[in-house]
């Protein structure tokens, strides 16, 4: 009895064991393949044709279901190109084509097309046989004499022993010349105002108009270092003899600066000139506003913090406003330009020295 026993729990033991194995088995040959495209063509060859028709349309309709639920699917460049290939080995590939466009495998035929010819015709390029010193002295020879031509430099270099033609001469002289010329060494305009801006004052006009619009002319003058309205007038017909009396009331006691900046304006002419004997006047190019940056921004905050925002009646009222507004701008309004100071400090008390 006990003999029996231990049989049947063996062969139990036996079969749930083969079960198992089967089970493994199965389950191994139902899961996806992982073979490439090129083991998969060559399973196929030993398979006959109608076993592989239905094969196709299995997976055809798999492609269908799936182009359901995805609308745009990822493909690599390895795919894109592989599909090309198959396509040109294919009557009806435009049949057969389900994830994408016939056009867009078009597309990417002529890409890679366009690829393969912009390689093919790529320039190779060669390593010159010219030592480089040889090139480098063409080069400085055709920029420190830019009226010499190909003939006369290819003279200069046989007199030195190098021997070449005029087209390799003229190659590396224009290669030069293409460039612009060397700069002075010097400061730049920027670099100018930064250095000497305490000394420099700027002047420019600002032309507004009453209710009536008539027009009215504003003169300032502006000290470039602490950003101080030196001066200011109003007037309804500037001329020569105005804006000289303008600047000798603003330079009384000879404290006039070094540098005065004016634009090309015909209102400066010899009476301003005269006026300003002992001052070198520094005139902005034509049309170049960021020559007189600051002057330009402060007319700029004029008109957006101030005449924008009144009605202007005549003359006197205009003095009146501006100079309200020039005496909040000297002494309460910070400017960046600055960090963030006012123009003209408040004095401090004695007992804060």
């Amino acid at each position: 009895m006990m003999v029996l026993q231990s049989l049947r729990q063996t062969l139990r033991q036996r079969l749930v064991f083969i079960a198992q194995r089967v089970e493994k088995r199965f389950k191994y040959w139902s899961q996806p393949t992982n073979a490439g495209l090129l083991l998969g063509t060559i399973a196929d060859l030993t398979r006959n044709k109608s076993e592989l028709m239905a094969e196709n349309a299995f997976l055809r309709q798999q492609l269908i279901v799936l182009r359901r639920q995805t609308k745009r699917p990822v493909l690599t460049s390895s795919d894109r190109g592989l599909l090309v290939v198959l396509a040109s080995r294919l009557r009806t590939w435009k049949q057969s084509l389900l994830i994408v466009k016939p056009e867009t495998l078009l597309h990417w035929h002529r890409q890679g097309f366009r690829l393969f010819w912009r390689h093919k015709s790529k320039v190779k390029t060669r390593q010159s046989r010219i030592p480089p010193n040889i090139v480098v002295l063409i080069r400085t020879i055709a920029l420190d004499n830019r009226l010499w031509g190909a003939k006369r430099i290819q003279d200069e270099l046989r007199k030195l022993g190098y021997l070449l033609s005029k087209r390799t001469v003229a190659k590396y002289m224009r290669q030069a010349r293409r460039t612009r010329p060397p700069q002075p060494n010097g400061q730049t305009w920027a670099t100018f105002l930064n250095n000497h801006a305490h000394d420099i004052w700027a002047c420019d006009f600002l032309q507004t108009y009453d209710c009536l619009f008539r027009t009215l002319f504003v003169f300032f003058i502006i000290e470039l270092g602490s950003r101080r309205v030196v001066h200011f007038a109003v007037t309804r017909s500037p001329s020569d003899a105005w804006v000289a009396q303008q600047l000798r009331e603003a330079t009384p006691f000879n404290t006039s600066p070094r540098f005065l900046i004016r634009d090309n304006d015909s209102k400066y002419g010899a009476a301003f000139a005269q006026a300003a004997s002992g001052v070198e006047i520094l005139r902005t190019p034509i049309r170049a506003p960021k020559a007189n940056a600051v002057c330009e921004r402060f007319l700029g905050s004029v008109r957006r913090e101030c005449l924008d925002h009144l009605l202007i009646v005549n003359q006197r009222q205009l003095y009146r406003v501006l100079k309200e507004y020039v005496k909040y701008f000297n002494c309460a309004r910070p400017h960046q330009g600055i960090g963030h100071c006012v123009p003209v400090p408040p004095a401090e008390p004695d007992g804060h020295r």
